[in-house]
């Protein structure tokens, strides 16, 4: 078999060079955005567990709080009074928790779009 001259022997040998540098690049940005995506996935679940909890906690709140002035109430004014007062504070909760979401939605967003961006 022939014997590759100088220059041709340079260029191959560059260019397996330059392949295995970009495998290399590949395979760590692989590497990466599937560390970034494990990454996210569990911050999902913990972030959806303790919604879960947050929630049962308020709602069991505001359950019992509306017993307590139904118990309370003795009049038909009274309990028209006590159906405004917890219809805004459920109104109020429901809003909190919408904002509160959005705020997490835009976070995933933000942490979703650095999983795309090419790394160093």
């Amino acid at each position: 078999m022939t014997e590759l001259s100088g220059p041709r022997a340079e260029i191959l040998e560059q260019s397996a060079a330059d392949a295995a540098t970009q495998l290399t690049k590949a395979n760590k940005q692989a590497l990466h955005f599937l560390t970034g995506a494990q990454k996210v996935l569990l911050e999902e679940m913990v972030f959806a567990g303790n919604e879960m909890l947050e929630r049962t906690r308020t709602e069991t709140h505001l359950l019992s709080e509306f017993v307590s002035k139904m118990a309370g109430s003795h009049s038909v004014k009274d309990l028209k009074t006590m159906v405004q007062e917890c219809g805004q504070h459920q109104i109020d909760f429901v809003r909190r928790d919408n904002e509160r979401l959005f705020k997490h939605g835009e976070r995933m967003l933000e942490t979703a779009s650095k999983l795309f961006r090419p790394q160093d």
